[in-house]
């Protein structure tokens, strides 16, 4: 199995309880776009197209995201979450000098509400504090999970439409803070 990220540990909680990271390979597609349907299928319900128009529709939609994840962060590192085995969601983070960007985070429902996004992120903190990045995401406007990143410290920088650019600052803001004058 792939390993995934270059120094992404997941916290002991979360390994104790059978979660892994692993490189995603040409068989998760998939789930993938399985993961993409169930994520994305309750924005469609005002449509009044048919659960078969939605599936068709979303899959196209999945087709284009893939692709330009793959086209503008072909040197990020897609993984798969796994609990024992089973896939339970992806992670896709793109390491760029100064800033992690989460492309994608996403987790099936019945893997909500119990910690492991959480841990996740605080997982890619801690990558990121030693190497002097901050961690940043587009999260759309309505989406839930825009809590959790509050929570954990990520503030709005823009806005372009309906996604916000949100920030969690690291090591900057406190190395900034104290910096001797010069």
């Amino acid at each position: 199995m792939p390993n995934f990220g270059r120094t992404l540990t997941l916290p002991a909680p979360l390994a104790e309880q059978g979660y892994v990271l692993r490189g995603e390979t040409d068989a998760d597609r998939p789930f993938l776009e399985r993961l993409y349907l169930i994520v994305r299928w309750d924005e469609l319900a005002p449509s009044g197209w048919s659960d078969d128009q939605k599936r068709r529709f979303l899959s196209w939609q999945f087709a284009l995201q893939h692709r330009h994840y793959t086209e503008h962060y072909h040197d990020a590192d897609f993984g798969i979450v796994e609990q024992s085995g089973l896939p339970a969601g992806r992670l896709y983070l793109f390491r760029g000098a100064d800033d992690t960007r989460i492309v994608d985070i996403s987790l099936l429902p019945e893997q909500r509400g119990r910690g492991v996004g959480t841990a996740l992120l605080t997982a890619v903190f801690a990558e990121s504090v030693p190497a002097g990045r901050s961690v940043s995401i587009h999260v759309e406007l309505f989406n839930p999970a825009r809590r959790l990143y509050e929570r954990l410290g990520f503030r709005e920088l823009s806005r372009n439409g309906v996604y916000a650019l949100m920030e969690w600052p690291g090591t900057k803001a406190t190395a900034t803070a104290v910096a001797p004058d010069r």
